[in-house]
């Protein structure tokens, strides 16, 4: 017990004040610690149920080999998936929640075995196959269950900002004078390091040729995308194509707020029903034009079905796209697809609803479907699932990626993903996990 620090009187009020100075032991384990409704032991239970095997193949370290002990695949895996339900997307502040002074929930899921944020960091961006996988036979195991009907499916996409700034983008002629400076600034180094064989800091001139052998290795690639980038722009307009020496696979895009900005196209395929993500996606092209495709065929892989009737907005909807995903009757090859998106605005002002000649029978329907008052009750559902689902991933810190590469990228997404299908799992079997940030 402590007083007061003022001198007690004669009548005076005396107050049992904190002492968090005092060194103490105290006989408790993780477990203990932990509230035994917290949601982390949900989130734990749930990768304890999965099958890791995969993953775990790839270590070497086997009984009876020296050599040390890895960190448990179940802990790398439940620190990510109960970090990005929290809105944690650094690897260094997830190892600073794990360590002595962060915080009980992930203390309890590492259970006294020290992480650092390079483990961390490779183990989010390296198995993109396997949690591709573990996307699929997740909703499949739903779909088997009838908790999802995949029956209408709604597809929406964000521009997420890079992790590149907008200086990073340079023209050919710039990027290739770049490209000579740092191959002389590896040539340099490693005639010091030649010269200087007795050196005492042979870490600190390894580290500077990596970095520069790093920083040639981008410049590179962001050469080797730039005929890309022409390709798509004007004649006139080729030489001014740039491409970034930080991130090459990334572009500028129009962002929501007008502006524009190094950025990433995401793309989710969410069943409307229950809000569960059915398929991830992410381009580095600007538009949505011919997302819609692929995002279907994607589905058809993934299930070995595709969705009855399909809700996009008006960026997916060109007659092309129109075309290749609706129902046909007159093509028994076609993917049987009734698609809801919005129609443009005729240039001389007439009705957009109504057939025309020269168009397709699959956008005819499309056209005439749009202007009846069933068809616009149905294509509500999309901005109360997708565009959802979508405000969901930005509030849980998808603001801008800290990787870099479609790749990795895509690995974020999926971790998205699954984060984002355990709390419907829970809530479509009658279970409510609330996560606090």
């Amino acid at each position: 017990m402590t007083d007061s620090p003022k001198t007690s009187k004669a009548g005076q009020i005396r107050f049992n004040c904190a002492n968090r100075r005092q060194i103490a032991w105290r006989d408790a384990c993780w477990d203990e610690l932990l509230a035994h409704d917290h949601p982390v032991r949900s989130v734990w239970e749930f990768v304890e149920g999965l099958d890791l095997s995969p993953i775990m193949a790839t270590y070497k370290a086997v009984a009876g080999v020296p050599g040390a002990n890895p960190i448990d695949v179940r802990i790398l895996m439940a620190l990510w998936l109960y970090g990005t339900l929290r809105g944690i997307g650094s690897a260094r502040e997830l190892a600073r929640r794990c360590n002595s002074h962060g915080e009980v929930a992930f203390q309890w899921i590492c259970g006294d075995v020290t992480v650092n944020h390079h483990t961390l960091s490779t183990f989010r961006t390296t198995h993109v196959e396997f949690l591709d996988r573990l996307l699929t036979e997740g909703v499949a195991v739903l779909l088997h269950e009838e908790l999802v009907d995949m029956e209408r499916v709604a597809q929406d996409g964000m521009r997420v900002r890079a992790s590149a700034g907008s200086s990073s983008f340079r023209r050919r002629e710039s990027l290739e004078e770049c490209l000579k400076e740092a191959e002389a600034q590896v040539n340099a180094l490693r005639e010091e390091v030649d010269r200087d064989t007795t050196s005492s800091s042979r870490r600190q001139d390894a580290a500077k040729e990596r970095a520069a052998l790093e920083r040639k290795a981008r410049i590179e690639a962001a050469l080797e995308h730039l005929p890309a980038i022409e390709e798509k722009k004007k004649a006139s307009e080729k030489q001014n194509a740039r491409a970034s020496t930080t991130d090459a696979e990334a572009r500028v895009m129009k962002m929501a707020n007008g502006g524009f900005n190094p950025a990433y196209n995401v793309q989710f395929a969410t069943d409307t029903k229950t809000q569960v993500i059915l398929g991830v996606d992410v381009t580095n092209n600007g538009g949505d034009r011919g997302e819609m495709g692929r995002m279907i065929d994607q589905l058809k892989e993934r299930y070995d079905q595709v969705p009855e009737e399909y809700l996009v907005d008006g960026g997916f909807s060109s007659k092309e796209d129109v075309e290749q995903v609706s129902r046909d009757p007159d093509d028994e090859d076609s993917s049987g697809i009734t698609v809801y998106a919005p129609l443009r605005k005729c240039p001389g002002g007439g009705d957009p609803h109504v057939r025309r000649e020269k168009e397709s029978q699959a956008v005819g329907d499309w056209r005439e479907r749009m202007g009846t008052e069933e068809a616009k009750e149905i294509y509500k559902d999309r901005a109360a699932t997708a565009e959802c689902v979508n405000a969901i991933a930005r509030n849980r810190g998808l603001q801008q990626f800290r990787v870099r590469g479609l790749i990795k990228v895509k690995a974020i997404l999926l971790w998205h993903a699954l984060a984002h299908n355990l709390i419907r799992i829970f809530a479509l079997r009658g279970t409510r996990l609330v996560i606090l940030k």
